[in-house]
């Protein structure tokens, strides 16, 4: 079995940002030369997740609108305590996927016809890692 290991930086313009990073993770599999295998793709940071959705930006809208409904900033939170200020950020990626893991078939990731890969930031405006690892053939 082969392996190959990549990483992405990001650094979000906002504190909460929904990044298209399909693209960046099939240029990873190319370079893998992997045929067969799986393409495992995970946030470094506990304020932030990956998961695979719709790129259309007014279900983006509703997803980052449903998270703040499930958590709130709210200076109540325990975590603001200990000087922080990032208590939903922490809350956040546990609505989501921390990581995927996604099929790759002939030489391509293998989503569905609308599936795409999206990182979620919710503690932005510094740099972030998503290491991705593909295996197989």
């Amino acid at each position: 079995m082969k392996t190959y290991t990549s990483y992405l930086t990001f650094n979000a313009r906002q504190r909460r940002e929904l990044i298209h990073i399909t693209g960046q993770v099939e240029e990873a599999v190319r370079a893998s030369g992997i045929q067969e295998g799986l393409m495992l793709v995970s946030a470094m940071h506990i304020t932030a997740g990956v998961f695979v959705n719709d790129h259309e930006p007014g279900l983006h809208r509703d997803i980052m609108r449903w998270l703040e409904r499930l958590a709130p900033e709210d200076p109540l939170y325990e975590h603001y305590q200990t000087g922080e200020d990032n208590g939903d950020a922490h809350l956040k990626p546990l609505c989501i996927y921390h990581e995927v893991i996604i099929p790759i078939t002939k030489g391509r990731l293998d989503l569905g016809p609308w599936q795409r890969i999206l990182y979620a930031e919710f503690d932005g405006q510094r740099p972030k890692r998503v290491i991705l690892k593909a295996l197989g053939e």
